[in-house]
């Protein structure tokens, strides 16, 4: 089940800990990602809050939001990119994507195979997707007074499995939210401490939430490869006179 739009802004752009989780997410997806110049830039659920910094530089962005959770105009103040979708169908040409990202996306969807699907069709060659999901074993997951605490969580095999049965290679895993998922000042205030030591710590003990870059893999037909030889008549005779 999706969340409102209207929650999720309130949560990322109106509350401290939300505005301290963008700082998070999108600090980290930065370090993974420090440029898209000439590209193309797609989110999908809600991934406006981490894409302003392509903004300048890419070719083109745009934030697809699925039906269930609503659409809000972004980014403020500039021409709008949101767009809204069916979860499944989007209105993109296949394979002209460079860089895609899932936020608050694949947790929530009923159909997260088919979802895979449409991630893998408009990705581009040699572009790249980026899952940020809900950490199983982290205590964002556990509290329902974040976008974290909703839909499935995910551990990183899981996610890994499931993205190699939709022909999708994990090969970079990060971790993020390693603040307190509270709103509290003590917490607050020992949040960028708790951020700094999280960075050192193995992805298997992520955070609140973990991100997966992943390339797309397209495979050779399987089974045995016939090849047909086409007849094609050789003219022997052309050019010779014809009988009278």
């Amino acid at each position: 089940m999706h969340l409102d739009v209207q929650d999720l802004r309130n949560f990322y752009y109106r509350s401290a800990l939300g505005r301290a989780a963008q700082k998070s997410l999108r600090g980290r997806m930065v370090e993974i990602w420090p440029e898209a110049k000439g590209q193309t830039v797609v989110g999908f659920g809600f991934a406006a809050p981490l894409l302003r910094p392509y903004l300048k530089d890419a070719r083109r962005v745009v934030t697809l939001m699925p039906g269930p959770q609503g659409v809000m105009p972004w980014p403020a103040g500039m021409a709008n990119t949101s767009v809204l979708t069916e979860e499944t169908l989007w209105p993109l040409e296949t394979g002209h994507v460079d860089k895609l990202v899932l936020l608050h996306g694949l947790e929530t969807s009923e159909r997260a195979s088919d979802l895979l699907e449409e991630c893998w069709r408009v990705l581009g060659p040699g572009g790249r997707a980026l899952f940020i999901v809900p950490n199983r074993g982290g205590l964002w997951a556990r509290r329902d007074r974040t976008p974290f605490g909703y839909g499935r969580p995910y551990s990183p095999g899981q996610l890994d499995a499931q993205l190699r049965k939709h022909q999708f290679l994990p090969e970079r895993h990060v971790g993020a939210l390693y603040q307190f998922p509270s709103g509290d000042r003590l917490w607050m205030k020992s949040a960028g401490l708790f951020e700094r030591i999280g960075r050192h710590v193995p992805t298997m003990m992520a955070g609140g939430a973990f991100m997966v870059e992943a390339t797309k893999l397209v495979y050779p037909p399987k089974g045995k490869v016939q090849r047909k030889r086409a007849r094609v008549p050789v003219g022997a005779l052309e050019g010779a006179p014809k009988p009278v």
